[in-house]
């Protein structure tokens, strides 16, 4: 019990970076920072902007403990299956608890993949994932993560306005159910957070803050104003009104890494200016890794374009304007 005690005041918690006046921008690692926020656990916010394609962000560390996003259902279900932040005791048997996650989860979910990486002109996408890569590479991955997401929707050109009207259809019924279950309480079930609140304000937050006004699934939203309220209050209680961090951090090394941190990280829209000094060990090591991940991702853009290239037309495919995406200089 002490070491589970141990582990969870000693919590770091690894997302991409802040943009949008959002702690994180990335919509899988919101959630889980509004989740610790939610259960008033202590952490430290550091960023990983040298692997922006990697599926174990978000991770939580302490100590030798790590809970990667890709492993047991995620970052928030291997906390609570580990007894170290459990806000859903008893919530859980509520009949309507799995229903309106599976909403969140899944058509929610699917939105936001859309929007972000195939309903927009990629300009949310390259902020929050690619600005920090060469431009050339982040050209690419962008393309490469728009095609996985078509695969994943079973998009093709044929069945791309049908596909678009079902992810919205159902966003709208999501909407509508979870404003009906919201009403004008603070926490979707028995007036306390649990990690649905978390999942779903992060939703919400991300669509309102980092998806451009045009954005379909924005004006959707908008549509139900006890949501945005409720959005806007915990907002401002859990996140412009915690003790957050005011700086932007260094980059953070292999999220497989030992590499042991350089104290507590912040967050703000600008980095602080620093004066000139000599490398640590650490930086040298970080630089030599970014090095090898490019050198990887040229390898992983000439396979990605091969095969791309030997898919047959009944297959998915990109659209001619994926060309050109907003992430250009």
């Amino acid at each position: 019990m002490e070491e589970v005690q141990e582990r969870a005041e000693n919590f770091t918690l690894v997302t991409r970076k802040s943009c949008f006046n959002l702690p994180t921008a990335c919509p899988t690692c919101l959630p889980v920072y509004l989740y610790l926020k939610l259960a008033r656990v202590p952490f430290q916010l550091d960023f990983n902007s040298i692997f922006p394609d990697s599926d174990q962000i978000p991770y939580v560390e302490s100590g030798t403990f790590v809970a990667y996003n890709n492993e047991n259902g995620g970052v928030i279900d291997r906390l609570k299956e580990d007894g170290l932040v459990d806000l859903d005791t008893e919530i859980h048997s509520v009949p309507e608890w799995i229903s309106t996650k599976a909403m969140i989860t899944s058509w929610l979910a699917d939105a936001t993949a859309y929007e972000l990486w195939v309903g927009s002109d990629g300009d949310s996408a390259y902020k929050i994932y690619f600005s920090d890569l060469p431009w050339p590479i982040g050209k690419v991955l962008f393309i490469k993560q728009k095609y996985s997401v078509k695969q994943r929707l079973g998009i093709t050109k044929a069945n791309a306005e049908q596909i678009e009207e079902e992810i919205y259809k159902r966003a709208k019924v999501a909407y509508g159910a979870l404003s009906a279950r919201l009403g004008e309480q603070e926490f979707l079930f028995e007036n306390r957070p649990s990690s649905l609140d978390a999942l779903f304000l992060g939703h919400v937050l991300f669509t309102l803050e980092a998806l451009p006004e045009t954005s379909v699934l924005r004006s959707k939203l908008l549509e139900h104003d006890n949501i945005v309220r409720y959005a806007e209050k915990l907002k401002r209680e859990f996140v412009e009104g915690g003790s957050l961090p005011s700086s932007l951090p260094q980059l953070s090394g292999d999220p497989s890494s030992s590499t042991p941190r350089r104290g507590p990280s912040k967050w703000s829209s600008k980095p602080k200016n620093k004066p000139k000094r000599e490398k640590t060990e650490e930086e040298k090591t970080f630089k030599r890794r970014a090095k090898y991940f490019l050198a990887t991702q040229v390898v992983a853009v000439v396979l990605f374009l091969s095969i791309i290239g030997g898919h047959d037309s009944s297959e998915v495919e990109l659209d001619d304007d994926d060309e050109g995406y907003y992430g250009t200089d």
